[in-house]
């Protein structure tokens, strides 16, 4: 069963085996799943090629930038807990980040909830495959960097709700059974990394500062993703992403 494979026996592959030597050039990296976000970052802030992660498609570069007198990392993060999560502990061994803020879009479970505001999750609800090796079995993971996270929207004015996000592999099997048993748990958005990203974090002592915008509409008579190339790709994101990074560096 999936629910027995945590372990925290010594893995007969690691980081080290692949890419050798560690590296350390930062420690905070804003990992984004947007290429027009990435883009726009690297248009703003001085940069260059720190170290680049590899994969069967090529290898992905993890930018080093300098923003405000400060050294950070950017990185075009993947798609889905398995990738994602496998991604975070491939950067902390090439480039030394141990802080990660991460954000991207999400479904929306509860409209009424979430209308006009960002979301700051506050568990995962597990409802994939990555978390179950690194971390005990449970229905939830909780992401405990929420307060800081929240803490810093405040101060920034920006408006946003906390609450749980059930994170899963099969989009196609987002059932209404399903969504209104999530909701009566208390998760407002549905995503694909959330879950996988807090279990490679609290196994590996990362630090992980996440917020999602509200993109496509699950909480309808019918679904709705007109708003989900927006929640995408809004600039936005960035800059919220850039003051979240300067302020926990400093910690």
């Amino acid at each position: 069963m999936i629910t027995d494979g945590f372990s925290r026996e010594k893995a007969i592959i690691g980081p080290e085996d692949i890419y050798g030597e560690r590296g350390s050039f930062f420690k905070t990296c804003i990992c984004t799943f947007s290429p027009a976000i990435l883009n726009e970052l690297l248009a703003l802030c001085p940069h260059r090629a720190a170290a680049h992660v590899g994969s069967v498609k090529g290898a992905v570069p993890v930018y080093s930038f300098e923003f405000e007198g400060r050294t950070f990392g950017a990185f075009s993060i993947s798609v889905g807990s398995a990738l994602a999560g496998t991604d975070i502990v491939d950067i902390n061994y090439l480039t030394g980040a141990e802080n990660f803020v991460v954000f991207g879009s999400a479904g929306v479970l509860d409209k009424a909830a979430v209308a006009g505001r960002y979301v700051i999750p506050t568990f995962a609800y597990r409802d994939e495959g990555l978390s179950y090796h690194y971390a005990p079995p449970s229905d939830i993971i909780q992401l405990p960097d929420n307060e800081i996270t929240a803490d810093i929207f405040a101060e920034l004015g920006v408006p946003f709700v906390k609450g749980g996000t059930w994170t899963t592999d099969a989009f196609y099997r987002e059932t209404r059974q399903k969504l209104e048993k999530r909701v009566s748990e208390g998760c407002l958005t549905v995503d694909m990394e959330m879950a996988g990203l807090a279990a490679v974090s609290a196994f590996h002592g990362f630090r992980l500062f996440s917020f999602l915008q509200a993109g496509d509409v699950l909480d309808g008579e019918e679904y709705d993703f007109a708003g989900l190339h927006g929640a995408n790709h809004d600039i936005e994101k960035l800059h919220i992403a850039l003051e979240i990074a300067k302020r926990i560096d400093r910690k």
